[in-house]
């Protein structure tokens, strides 16, 4: 029988964990993932890839019993340290909401209320969430907050930008900690940000890679591959490009003005969206190469590892939404972090 470590590691349950950003940013931070929960076929294959250890409930959130949950993993109510997950957001997406305030009626944005009631069943030491900003506003997310501040946690809530957590990304996101046992604050924004360049440039050249995801194909008419190539290099915009190959469409709007521009080595991308490879959707041209970056790049950008797997046979679109839709694990462990530290902090002075 082998004796229990006089020091296990901390325990956490990732709700909605998509392809795992949120469960590699967990285990950065030095918690043990004992579970995930994940609807989504292609993002389960991913997730289980990466994170064979983890078990997996491929179920609904809403049909799961989180006091069954709790059984299976030989714990009690109170003993998980860490309840954490993203919501799906698109519902209350800043490109869905009526003027960028109330969410439009989407039963994904329901799923906060299923977040609230495995907190309630499980009473963890601590909670997080993360999401878009425009959460915040929102009924559902304030009945959240009530709702955990009656069972006695302390929380903190703050829009913070990934990128001074360490995510070679600009990136607004809500974050949410709360604790039973100590008194939560978000993680130290780091001194330097890490740029493009330091994410992507050591990676090799997809003519000489091994790597699938790296590799898959870029197919552009002749006509988008002319209007590339006449884009400056390092942070050039389609503002630039002479005349005759600006498009008719852009002629006639000012917004969406990152559309066809390239990212600047030395400073951090744009928001990595789940249209990532895609000229037509941002900023998402390569610093110097005639192309979009690569999904691999992506996925970099987002601070993944780069031995991070994924199914190429899922396609471009598939992963690109998995890549878009993951929470950047630098910024998830910068704020787990002190979550770990104030429940081990709290554990020593109970021993």
């Amino acid at each position: 029988m082998s004796s229990i470590p006089k020091n296990p590691k901390l325990t956490a349950l990732d709700l909605f964990s998509g392809c795992g950003g949120l469960s590699v940013g967990l285990k950065q931070a030095g918690f043990r993932v004992a579970a995930a929960v994940e609807i989504n076929p292609k993002a389960q294959e991913t997730y289980a890839l990466n994170h064979p250890n983890v078990k997996l409930y491929s179920e609904d959130i809403r049909t799961l019993n989180a006091s069954a949950i709790l059984a299976e993993l030989g714990l009690e109510v109170g003993d998980l340290d860490l309840l954490a997950g993203c919501p799906p957001c698109q519902g209350f997406s800043r490109l869905r909401t009526k003027n960028k305030g109330s969410s439009v009626f989407d039963p994904r944005n329901d799923l906060v209320s299923d977040f609230l009631r495995f907190a309630e069943e499980m009473l963890p030491k601590c909670i997080m969430m993360e999401n878009v900003p425009a959460l915040a506003d929102d009924s559902r997310f304030l009945t959240l907050c009530k709702g955990i501040e009656t069972l006695g946690y302390s929380y903190v809530v703050q829009i913070l930008d990934a990128a001074d957590y360490g995510v070679p990304q600009r990136r607004k996101r809500l974050i949410l900690l709360a604790s039973r046992v100590h008194q939560p604050v978000v993680g130290e924004k780091h001194t330097k940000r890490v740029t493009v360049r330091n994410a992507i440039a050591h990676i090799p050249a997809r003519s000489s890679t091994t790597d699938a995801l790296h590799a898959m194909p870029e197919r552009r008419t002749e006509k988008v591959m002319a209007l590339i190539k006449h884009i400056p290099k390092d942070g050039g915009s389609r503002a630039d490009l002479p005349e005759e190959f600006q498009l008719a469409c852009h002629k006639r709007t000012n917004g969406f003005n990152d559309v066809y521009g390239r990212m600047a080595w030395d400073d951090v991308a744009p928001t990595i969206t789940s249209g990532c490879f895609n000229p037509s959707k941002g900023r998402f041209l390569h610093p110097s190469d005639d192309r979009t970056i690569t999904l691999r790049e992506a996925a970099a950008l987002q601070g993944f590892p780069l031995n991070y797997r994924f199914n190429t046979l899922h396609g471009k679109e598939s992963i690109a939404l998995m890549i878009g839709n993951a929470l950047p694990p630098p910024f998830i462990a910068a704020h787990a972090s002190k979550l770990h530290e104030g429940i081990s902090t709290q554990n020593d002075k109970d021993i």
